[in-house]
């Protein structure tokens, strides 16, 4: 069994939420910084997500039930949906101290200690990340994905501000540090609205990437005879899991029999290929009418090609 499973690595961000959290509020505190104090801040973001994430993560987790029959994963996006909306909220916060701060300047203390432990918190943040980001890419994990791009952002953001108050300490200009956490903001800003509009399409059903439904197709025509064809191809996806549908059209002569294993025969096909995707086909006959008419999709499926 892998160490790195989801629920592990969840609690290694927690810990160095945790650990960055209380490194990055004492160097604020030696060097009264609100460039170091932004970062702070946004590691106090941070560690809220992190738990957030966790208790997303365990609930999505549960199995189907007679209230959630198509499971509980869509609990991610509301995950970092709320992470986004506290990183935004984080943005806002840094921003205004940014502007107060550049109104009424104050002078730096104590700055190389306070950089020193900046540094140390960014190297727990980084090592972290790529963490995250590789198991939330194993397991197609929305969450571990948002988690590892919030802490990447912080590290990004930490190392403008340090290479910043470098530049403070060497010239003497007090307002270098005011200037790094209004900029700070503005990409913490950047990264909100991307998680909101990630998890924005996620809760609206977002069809699966064109290069998967066009691997869906291949396989669908490959199986299919002559007189067979396929219409009202429909996909989403909620957390790890894909959700694939679509209507098959045969010969009326056709058995039940051999209908259903031609069925199981592309159903497997596209397992195959898509990882942990549940597919769910509607047999009908082709030549009636009806089987044409009930396709809600019509109207733009001809632009892409089926058949």
């Amino acid at each position: 069994m892998s160490l790195f499973t989801p629920r592990n690595v969840l609690y290694l961000s927690i810990l160095a939420g945790l650990s960055t959290l209380v490194l990055k509020s004492y160097a604020y505190w030696i060097t009264d910084s609100i460039s170091l104090l932004s970062d702070a801040a946004e590691s106090v973001i941070n560690l809220i997500a992190a738990i957030i994430a966790f208790i997303a993560v365990r609930l999505s987790e549960r199995p189907a039930d007679d209230t959630h029959t198509y499971g509980h994963e869509k609990i991610e996006y509301f995950s970092s949906g709320f992470e986004g909306a506290l990183i935004l909220f984080a943005a806002f916060s840094i921003g205004m101290l940014g502007i107060h701060r550049l109104i009424s300047p104050q002078p730096l203390q104590t700055l190389e200690f306070g950089m020193i432990i900046s540094f140390i918190a960014t190297l727990i943040n980084a090592v972290v990340a790529v963490i995250l980001l590789i198991v939330g890419k194993k397991y197609q994990s929305i969450v571990l994905e948002a988690d590892g791009q919030h802490l990447l952002t912080d590290v990004y953001t930490t190392c403008g501000v340090l290479i910043g108050l470098f530049l403070a300490k060497v010239t003497g200009v007090e307002w270098i540090d005011p200037i790094l956490a209004i900029g700070v903001s503005l990409i913490i800003l950047t990264t909100s609205l991307q998680l909101i509009w990630k998890s924005f399409k996620g809760l609206m059903d977002h069809a699966l990437p064109e290069k998967e439904l066009a691997i869906i197709r291949e396989i669908i025509t490959h199986n299919l005879e002559s007189e067979m064809t396929f219409h009202a191809l429909r996909s989403r996806q909620a957390g790890a899991k894909k959700f694939v549908d679509f209507h098959l059209l045969l010969p009326g002569l056709v058995s039940i029999k051999v209908g259903h294993q031609l069925m199981e025969k592309i159903e497997q096909a596209i397992k195959l290929q898509i990882k942990d995707c549940q597919v769910q086909i509607h047999a009908e006959p082709i030549e009636d009418p009806t089987s044409w008419e009930d396709n809600a999709l019509t109207s733009f499926e001809k632009k892409a090609p089926n058949s």
